[in-house]
Parts: C-alpha cells; structure tokens; sequence
C-alpha cells in the first residue's frame, strides 16, 4: 500500500523538495517550464475538486461522470509528479485518484494520516511553484 505521510515523513518532503530544486537549478529551461506547468496542474486540480466537493455538499448529488474525470485526473497528476521526481507529491496524487476511483476504499483515519487534504496539496505545489519563479526569470 502507499506510504502514509507522517510528521516523520514531512521533514523527509522537506529534504527532498530542497534536493528537487537544487537539481532544478540545474536543469534546462525546458524542464523548468515541465516543472511549472504541472505543478499548476496540481492547483487547477486541487481547485475542480474543491468545487466538486462544495456541488456534493450543497446539493447532496454525485457524478460518477466527474468522480472519474478527477480520479484521471489525479492519477495523471500523480504520474507526471514521478516523472519531475517529486515523490511525496506523487503518492498524495494517487491516493487522491485512488480516492475518487472507489471513496469507500480508504478510511477518515488513513486519508487524515496520508496528508492528503486539498489545502496541503495545493499550498505545497504553489509553495514549489515559487521557488521556481526565480529559476524562470533567470
């Protein structure tokens, strides 16, 4: 199963972010644009499911339409976080496709342990995302 995210774990993400952009500073311009554009991917996912989430709430409705656009769409994500190394990010990704794929799949307890919530997915590729602003105007 997917490594859970713990509070050990997120001094290993901080260590492995710092290691990913000192390796990016590095890297062509070609990969640093790659870099940037899927982490806005990750936002613009973080931000159609959060929209999602609210139609539930307010309405009481699913779409098996959309909960399979997103678990796509996660899962894509999820793929293209491997390709750019960032591993942690990754495997939040696909737990979030995993999660949209089958809900009942995963317990409150499991999702709160894994990290997964959409505020920390998204503050962590915006927080990426500027570290490589000043790649970019470089």
């Amino acid at each position: 199963m997917l490594e859970i995210l713990t509070k050990i774990s997120l001094w290993d993400l901080v260590k492995h972010t710092s290691s990913w952009l000192a390796n990016l500073k590095r890297a062509s311009a070609s990969r640093q644009l790659e870099s940037t554009t899927a982490l806005r991917k990750v936002v613009i996912a973080s931000r159609k499911t959060a929209v999602y989430m609210r139609k539930i709430k307010e309405t009481e409705l699913r779409s098996h339409e959309t909960e399979t656009e997103l678990a796509v769409l996660w899962t894509e994500l999820s793929f293209a976080m491997q390709d750019l190394g960032l591993i942690k990010l990754a495997k939040r990704c696909a737990i979030k496709g995993r999660e949209w794929a089958d809900p009942s799949q995963f317990d409150q307890d499991f999702l709160d342990k894994a990290d997964v919530g959409l505020d920390k997915i998204e503050h962590l590729a915006n927080q990426l995302l500027a570290e490589i602003k000043p790649l970019n105007t470089q």
